[in-house]
């Protein structure tokens, strides 16, 4: 979990490999062809079928459209939670990088240098992260506390070198002796 531009696709991609489960972006369920976004009962129901299986890594948020639907399923909530500044610099390089590049996201979108102008509002992956970021930290940091979630490990991983730590420590060591 994170807000947009925190990293957390880049980790569930990582996590997945490191632990042989399949990555679930939950924006790839969400999104159709041009931008159509899926209602909450088709988005649920992609996100139960996605996460029938014993494991997975699932990216993303969607509270708003799924409620509490992926934690019921989870053991552990791993939240990406740079500093704001950070996530400006890659909601910004990535969105130059995807609109220069032209790269396929879900369902034939792409991104446009749209996303760059701050001013068009929710068009804009940069005001959308500056403006969600807020609600994001009080959001999951509630949900830490919420007794709801006592079944639920938590990991908040603020730098890279956490989230590197965290890698390694799930990484299967290399035991044989010399």
């Amino acid at each position: 979990m994170g807000c947009s531009g925190s990293g957390k696709s880049t980790l569930a991609r990582r996590l997945s490999g490191v632990l042989g489960a399949p990555h679930v972006e939950l924006d790839a369920l969400h999104w159709g062809p041009d931008w159509a976004a899926a209602s909450a009962e088709e988005l649920s129901a992609r996100v139960r079928r996605a996460t029938a299986a014993d494991a997975w890594i699932v990216d993303g948020n969607y509270q708003s459209k799924i409620g509490t639907l992926v934690w019921e399923r989870a053991d552990t909530v791993v939240w990406v939670n740079p500093p704001r500044w950070r996530v400006m610099w890659r909601s910004l390089t990535r969105t130059v990088r995807r609109a220069a590049t032209g790269q396929e996201l879900w369902s034939g979108n792409r991104e446009s240098w749209r996303g760059l102008l701050f001013w068009r509002g929710e068009e804009s992956i940069l005001w959308w992260a500056w403006t969600s970021y807020p609600g994001v930290q009080e959001r999951y940091e509630a949900a830490m506390r919420d007794p709801r979630n006592a079944h639920l490990v938590f990991h908040r991983l603020r730098t890279p070198k956490e989230v590197e730590r965290f890698l390694a420590a799930l990484a299967p060591q290399d035991r044989t002796e010399r």
